[in-house]
């Protein structure tokens, strides 16, 4: 949670390679203790944000006219520089958000093969040639950067999302303006910081920290920006859509979910549980692929409910820089009194918590620690089998055939991801057809990305194009067709 102060700021934005400091301040603070302060931060104003906008246009033409080998050599040198400032960045990444050092480390790992990922697409095939109606003429099409892109990311992986987005963006030409969520400042620097020192030249990638009250109309309409990729919350992203679309913007939206795992009848209940865990409570469950809604069959439900119970119990509540650590506080106190909300509600609907279900007890109190929580006897209406609770908790809910499952898995206006447990072959291959997800997983946890192949969800998880894998090239380019004749 940010609170305002007065005190000198730590971070400010960074416009055309120049820190600029607004006229407010916030402050972030250490979800674990939250009476620690780890930044003091310069909000950016409407001012500023504005001036970041013609900064990334004057500095356009220059990075789309710089070949497209030295853009990927900038993106290898900051992976290099992100991996040799891991140990730094991890830390402070966690002392920010508040997941485990582990998983900060790793996260931050994955953002430099993104970036190296991303370096190697800039010299993929950007176009085609076609066969003419006319003998004389050259028919072929070219991909082009489409000008000043808009970037706007969340707190709950705050520097791998970001990767993805910024480092696509730049390998095909583009401009940034990057508006990170205002409570992982500190993150959002050090990416900036290792673009700068790769080499990366003045006003192609600025760094907007502020609010989205203040700044999200800049970023989303400002005559500069040719398109907007967005991730976070539904309700925000469709507001973005809605005024991005009438100001003629191109709209890449990342938006919520609420995943199913669905188990079946014969599968292996252990490995299951074993995933359902992963998927439902790594990261605290702060993660638009969380395992949310266990779906599944009547004669194995108690069985696999016992499971879980024992496996949301060997999670390792504490210090997310202590390496015994292996769950952390949820990031802010607004999250976390989200989370204990969602939990109060579903037991005043009549749900029953087998694990967890509560605020974390004795010398955690005082940071935004959550029990992971499963939840039983649990309807299809409640609150928390319908909307996205972004916490530690999973709700079970018993079927009795594989066509209830499904029918049930659907049962929801998101379309993330979902997975199957089974080890029957050809339900596997009919759940991949009939689960309305983008993104579908067989025997393994709802969670976790590729980076090389699309990523993206259907209904109201997303909106326009994919991204990861070359899907990216989609939406950060346009496509010219050229044609020559008399040759």
């Amino acid at each position: 949670m940010t609170t305002t102060t007065h005190t000198t700021p730590d971070l400010a934005s960074i416009v055309g390679g120049t820190p600029r400091r607004g006229s407010t301040t916030s402050t972030s603070v250490n979800p674990a203790n939250p009476a620690e302060v780890v930044t003091t931060i310069s909000l950016a104003d409407a001012e500023i944000a504005a001036a970041a906008m013609e900064a990334a246009s004057a500095a356009f033409v220059g990075w789309q006219n710089t070949s497209a080998p030295a853009r990927g050599e900038v993106l290898q040198r900051a992976a290099h520089l992100l991996d040799e400032r891991a140990d730094t960045i991890a830390r402070d990444l966690t002392r920010e958000e508040g997941k485990t050092l582990a998983e900060a480390l790793r996260e931050t790992h994955l953002a430099a093969k993104i970036f190296r990922y991303y370096a190697a697409q800039a010299l993929d095939q950007d176009g085609e040639t076609y066969p003419s109606q006319q003998s004389d003429q050259l028919l072929f099409t070219r991909r082009e950067p489409v000008g000043v892109v808009s970037v706007i990311t969340p707190w709950n992986f705050p520097i791998s999302l970001p990767s993805w987005k910024v480092a696509a963006a730049l390998a095909f030409g583009n401009s940034v303006v990057w508006k990170p969520a205002e409570i992982v400042p500190r993150t959002a620097v050090h990416v900036a910081t290792a673009l700068s020192d790769a080499g990366l030249p003045s006003g192609v990638l600025n760094l907007v920290i502020g609010r989205g009250s203040q700044i999200g109309d800049v970023l989303v309409t400002h005559p500069a920006v040719a398109a907007v990729t967005f991730t976070g919350s539904t309700p925000v992203g469709q507001a973005i859509q809605a005024t991005a679309a009438g100001a003629g913007k191109k709209v890449q939206l990342e938006l919520g979910g609420k995943n199913p795992s669905v188990v079946l009848a014969g599968a292996d209940l252990e490995h299951a549980a074993r995933q359902i865990s992963i998927g439902a409570f790594g990261a605290t469950g702060q993660k638009c692929t969380a395992t949310s809604r266990v779906i599944v069959e009547r004669s194995v439900a108690a069985e696999l409910t016992d499971r879980v119970k024992e496996h949301a119990g060997q999670w390792v509540l504490g210090d997310p820089l202590d390496a015994a650590t292996t769950i952390g506080p949820v990031a802010s106190d607004d999250q976390l009194q989200t989370v204990l909300g969602y939990i109060d509600r579903a037991r005043q609907d009549g749900a029953r918590a087998v694990a967890g279900g509560s605020r974390a007890e004795g010398a955690l109190v005082d940071g935004y620690f959550v029990q992971p929580t499963v939840f039983v006897d649990v309807e299809p209406s409640h609150a928390i089998a319908r909307e996205e609770i972004f916490g530690p908790v999973a709700a079970v809910l018993p079927v009795d055939s594989y066509e209830e499952a499904i029918a049930e898995a659907n049962n929801t206006p998101f379309g993330l991801t979902a997975s199957l447990f089974t080890n029957d072959l050809s339900l596997a291959l009919r759940f991949t057809r009939e689960i309305r997800t983008g993104i579908v997983r067989v025997n393994q946890a709802t969670s976790g990305i590729e980076y090389h192949v699309p990523f993206g969800g259907t209904k109201a998880s997303g909106h326009g194009h994919r991204e990861l894998g070359k899907a990216a090239r989609e939406f950060f380019t346009e496509m010219k067709t050229v044609y020559i004749s008399g040759l």
